[in-house]
């Protein structure tokens, strides 16, 4: 049996993983990338990848990170299935706002059978996405494709899109945007993408410029895409 810190671990690795291959970055994860991610020192982190390792669910290389075996994955796809359905079900059937259900997922994710996962996934009828538009894993455990569409600080003045996912990092920052008018479903238009990394778009808010590393969280798509689906 793992523990819920060791899970916690393994589904960070994967989300960074997975946020490295969108930015073309470096296979491997850093240790300094999980401590700033989890909120813990490098030591700690460096302790339990230790114990990791020797459970076979982490590929270490010195100086160069760490990436999951075949076997964490698993173990961490089945922690992010857990997690993003209970996140559909709080703001399903229990009437959650969008911006609230990280955290209490967070807290169930490690917690449930087997069995009370298959009722929740029956009783939504087997969502494919969870409200912040991240995609959720299947029974089988496979990896889920990514969100369609582009990033949209790579978009440019004058495109029309529809946001497909925001991407959790901080709960401010959720809650920003959802005051902004800026979540899964809404339609904006790009009206200035500014040098120095301000994107500023009209949505059902109302004009709003952006940072730059608050636009890479939302990943969109052409609104006439969209509208053909």
């Amino acid at each position: 049996m793992l523990s819920a810190v060791m899970e916690d671990y393994l589904k960070t690795i994967y989300v960074l993983e997975r946020e490295a291959g969108d930015d073309a970055s470096a296979e491997r994860i850093a240790t300094s990338a999980i401590a700033d991610r989890l909120d813990v020192t490098a030591p700690t982190v460096t302790s339990m990848l230790d114990k990791l390792e020797d459970r076979g669910l982490v590929d270490r290389e010195k100086y160069k990170g760490v990436r999951l075996t075949p076997e964490g994955e698993t173990v961490a796809i089945e922690v992010l299935r857990h997690h993003r359905l209970i996140e559909a079900y709080l703001a399903e059937a229990l009437d959650y706002e969008w911006t609230d259900v990280h955290e209490e997922a967070d807290r169930l994710e490690h917690h449930i059978s087997e069995t009370f996962e298959a009722r929740i996934a029956e009783a939504l009828g087997d969502p494919v996405v969870d409200p912040h538009g991240d995609p959720i894993p299947g029974a089988d455990l496979s990896r889920p494709e990514d969100a369609p569409g582009k990033r949209l600080d790579e978009c440019a003045v004058g495109d029309r899109v529809v946001v497909q996912r925001v991407r959790h990092r901080k709960d401010e920052e959720l809650h920003y945007l959802a005051d902004a008018g800026v979540r899964p479903g809404a339609a904006l238009e790009v009206v200035e993408v500014a040098p120095f990394g301000m994107v500023t778009v009209t949505g059902p808010s109302g004009e709003q410029s952006l940072p730059a590393d608050v636009a890479r969280l939302i990943r969109v798509s052409p609104e006439a895409e969209v509208v053909q689906e």
